[in-house]
């Protein structure tokens, strides 16, 4: 198993692309710590991979707050010892939001979920990592943070900056055995949509317009997971500070 007795904790893990990598993790022998707002939801995935097998444990968590984030980590190492393996991939839309009509608490909210809570969460499980001398960081960033027109303004700020935060950790921390690596995914069958209500309909023109582009049908969340997958494990052991597109070719229309 590629992930042997290896720690991860999994942000957003309770459906989508979380829940995939998530489960994917856990067959492939990671201890997985399931983070999500949904408690719910988290009991569900938690269940199913210890039902299976697996090993799993549940934190609520939101991102946003840091007390949230500290716990989440303090809780993957009481449990299982220590962090080896960081996923940040909770996060949310912006209404398609143009410039212009991007409200101030959208933008914060969606900066803090999609870019402060991946900073906040890689800050403290970072020493854990460094203890050991390795560890591997995944963020889950997007089609829209290496292009300029597949989201709104503040989707797409958020997750440039991810890819800038990923380039930098990885960068500064590769002679200490830390590789930060980010996934850039076109369109993935997920809830996120859930996430946008009051929609900016000029901005949502614009993206139809660019997902008309896509030469392939949206992804299986676990297309995006099987990324993950490599970036976590040793197969991927010179990969640092990079950015793998996942998205059927879209980014290179």
């Amino acid at each position: 198993m590629k992930l042997d007795n290896k720690v991860a904790i999994v942000t957003g893990a309770a459906s989508g692309v979380g829940k995939a990598i998530a489960e994917l993790y856990a067959k492939e022998g990671a201890k997985v710590v399931v983070a999500d707002i949904n408690e719910g939801a988290i009991s569900a995935v938690v269940d199913g991979i210890n039902a299976a097998g697996g090993a799993a444990i549940g934190v609520v968590a939101n991102v946003m707050k840091e007390e949230d984030v500290q716990a989440m980590v303090d809780k993957a190492v009481e449990a299982f010892g220590g962090v080896d393996i960081l996923v940040n991939n909770a996060g949310i839309m912006d209404n398609f939001r143009l410039i212009e009509t991007v409200e101030d608490d959208l933008w914060e909210r969606v900066l803090a979920i999609n870019l402060t809570g991946p900073m906040r969460a890689i800050r403290k499980s970072l020493p854990f990592m460094l203890t050991k001398g390795e560890g591997a960081i995944i963020n889950i960033a997007s089609a829209a943070g290496i292009t300029g027109g597949k989201g709104g303004v503040a989707y797409t700020s958020s997750k440039h900056g991810l890819v800038g935060l990923t380039k930098n950790v990885g960068f500064m921390y590769a002679k200490s055995g830390i590789r930060c690596n980010a996934i850039a995914p076109g369109g993935v069958m997920t809830n996120i949509s859930n996430t946008m209500t009051n929609l900016d309909m000029n901005g949502m023109q614009v993206f139809q317009e660019a997902a008309g582009t896509q030469r392939r049908e949206p992804a299986d969340p676990m297309e995006i997971a099987t990324v993950a997958l490599f970036l976590a494990s040793n197969d991927s052991h010179f990969v640092n500070g990079t950015v793998i597109a996942a998205d059927g070719g879209w980014t290179a229309y």
